[in-house]
């Protein structure tokens, strides 16, 4: 008997990569245009700071504070879904069985062999079999909370550092042009890391992340310079 080929899937990294890569993203992209904003408005060095620790304090903190809600709430239906299920099994378990065999003969399973899979399976974990194949929830994919507060934040701070950097070591008058290609430059290492760590296509996933971050800070340095004539 041959040995067993082992595989690692990365979907397993799904919950805090979405999570790490949007506050990462988000930190670069909302802190770099802030920054391009107040400078293309304004050219007082400690206005254009100020604005860019407040974006950055706020931002780790409503991303925190919006990934816990939303996730959250992503749970909630998680567990309303899983206790109406328990109560079905509960109350009507062939019912629950026969539901469980047409899910595997729909995806090509012959009814008997169907029917005795699920016997099995449900003898083995009945909430868990229906959890995973009727609702399509697993330990994988179910939602964390916490994790995903957690990994935003850091992230999102982690990412607004960047332009913030950039911005102390730049002269004035360069704040705009450096903060924006350096972010530029920044956001096309998140989106190869990224799908590095996903094992998704790097020339994609760069490109995608790199226009649209480029995309936000034209639109921001836009708005700013048009307010600070304006003003």
């Amino acid at each position: 008997m041959g040995r067993l080929h082992t595989e690692n899937h990365l979907v397993a990294r799904i919950g805090w990569l979405r999570a790490a890569v949007l506050g990462a993203n988000d930190g670069i992209v909302s802190t770099a245009s802030l920054i391009v904003g107040v400078a293309s408005a304004s050219t007082a060095s400690s206005e254009i700071l100020v604005a860019g620790i407040a974006g950055l304090v706020a931002g780790a903190m409503s991303m925190a504070a919006g990934e816990y809600v939303s996730v959250s709430s992503q749970s909630d239906t998680e567990q309303a879904d899983l206790e109406r299920e328990r109560r079905e099994l509960a109350t009507s378990p062939e019912s629950e069985h026969e539901e469980l065999a047409q899910i595997y003969v729909a995806r090509g399973v012959e009814l008997e062999l169907a029917r005795t899979v699920a016997s099995q399976m449900m003898a083995h974990d009945a909430l868990a079999a229906h959890a995973k194949d009727e609702l399509g929830i697993s330990e994988i994919t179910s939602a964390r909370p916490i994790q995903a507060a957690l990994t935003s934040a850091a992230t999102f701070a982690m990412g607004a550092a960047l332009p913030m950097l950039v911005t102390l070591l730049s002269p004035v008058t360069m704040i705009p042009i450096s903060v924006s290609l350096a972010s530029l430059v920044f956001l096309a290492l998140l989106g190869a890391i990224g799908a590095r760590a996903g094992g998704a296509n790097i020339a994609k996933a760069t490109a995608r992340v790199t226009f649209w971050g480029a995309f936000a800070m034209a639109l921001t340095a836009g708005i700013g310079a048009l307010v600070g004539t304006a003003v």
